[in-house]
């Protein structure tokens, strides 16, 4: 199957990670796959043999959102002309770009699958603001003209729903992460740290990751010398926070770790991954913490509560994280035998529904669907 993906490589975020691995997991299945994306020329190109690659201009592009230039309109839909690929699969980047997708591809006869990763509060879809509520109303009618949008969970499909996306538009397809590379293994990262306990967070450093209590509650509860608090990302907050919540706390502040074989190796040696967010849609580095089996504390936004649910996890209220915390730590630092069934059940619960062959297994299907309700004859592979 041809494949054009339309997605980010940068700055890092899920979106990015999201893109990377499901494009990587389909050259492995056989499909070709154009990856179009946000670049300056080919600055940020890979050069990979089997990976062609298409540099879309912008303005201006974060981890959140992305402005392109006037000519990204005409750039995309000269490739698409050139490519004729199957399917397009756009991975939503909160960019205009976006809302002339459904346009463009069916001005070029394309099926067109959106991915929509926007982040939101929890059940009953209760905003803790209206940046998330907004997204999605701006969203909704655009989104009800893709051939399929792929979301992580049903509280989201639900909540599309109910915004006038049609429900068989709606695809559920979790986040899923390669369960051998994230699993249990070997790791020197303790010694490193010299730490006998160590509980790690990581992400970006911003005000929607509610890391403040987390940082207060570490302070309160003196976890002692012997137990680590690692941080790892960047992000607008971090040099507000850093003077305040450091070593000698036990709270040690990595930045931006790009290497994911370090990342792999601190999980393994982690006991405890906590995640206070806010929002979320459905967090991979939650994920992938799992799949490295070690205790998992995470707010009850997204899809997150939804993935610890029934003991695969501890869920946390984003009203109460301080609280829940300054009990929670000293409790989980002085019961190891807790967070190794607590690690156990996390990587089993991943191995059950979070692994990425699943995740393309079902993509693929997805698209099988989307060809077969336009009879639409596939494309070779290879």
């Amino acid at each position: 199957m041809r494949i054009a993906w339309i997605g980010k490589k940068s700055p890092f975020c899920g979106n990015v990670t999201y893109s990377r691995e499901v494009t990587n997991a389909l050259l492995d299945r056989g499909h070709q796959v154009s990856f179009l994306h946000f670049a300056q020329e080919e600055s940020e190109t890979e050069n990979c043999p089997n990976f062609q690659e298409v540099s879309l201009p912008f303005i201006y592009k974060s981890q959140v959102y992305t402005i392109p230039t006037l000519k990204a309109t005409k750039v995309l839909t000269e490739s698409l002309r050139e490519i004729k690929p199957d399917v397009v699969h756009a991975s939503l980047s909160l960019s205009p770009l976006d809302f002339m997708l459904p346009e463009i591809c069916e001005q070029l006869n394309l099926p067109l699958i959106a991915t929509f990763h926007t982040a939101f509060a929890g059940k009953g879809a209760k905003f803790l603001s209206g940046t998330q509520l907004l997204a999605y109303q701006l969203y909704a009618p655009c989104l009800a003209n893709y051939d399929r949008v792929i979301v992580f969970s049903q509280i989201q499909r639900e909540l599309l729903a109910r915004m006038g996306v049609k429900d068989r538009k709606i695809a559920v397809i979790p986040n899923g992460v390669d369960a051998v590379k994230y699993s249990p293994g070997p790791s020197g990262v303790k010694a490193q740290f010299q730490a006998e306990r160590l509980f790690v967070y990581q992400g970006r450093i911003a005000p929607e990751k509610n890391l403040e209590p987390l940082l207060r509650a570490w302070k309160q509860s003196q976890m002692g010398t012997r137990s680590k608090l690692l941080m790892v990302g960047d992000g607008v907050l971090k040099s507000s926070l850093e003077p305040f919540y450091g070593s000698d706390a036990g709270i040690i502040w990595l930045g931006f770790v790009a290497n994911e074989g370090r990342r792999i190796e601190i999980l393994r040696g982690a006991d405890v991954f906590i995640l206070p967010s806010l929002v979320e849609g459905l967090s991979l580095s939650l994920l992938e913490a799992m799949g490295c089996g070690i205790a998992c504390l995470a707010t009850d936004v997204g899809a997150d509560g939804e993935v610890l649910e029934a003991g695969a996890g501890v869920v946390l209220n984003t009203k109460t994280v301080r609280s829940q915390l300054r009990t929670l730590l000293p409790l989980l630092q002085d019961h190891p035998e807790l967070t190794t069934l607590l690690g156990n059940k996390a990587r089993q619960r991943v191995l059950e529904r979070y692994t990425l062959s699943k995740n393309i297994s079902q993509l693929e299907e997805l698209y099988r669907e989307v060809l077969a309700d336009r009879s639409v004859p596939l494309s070779p592979r290879g």
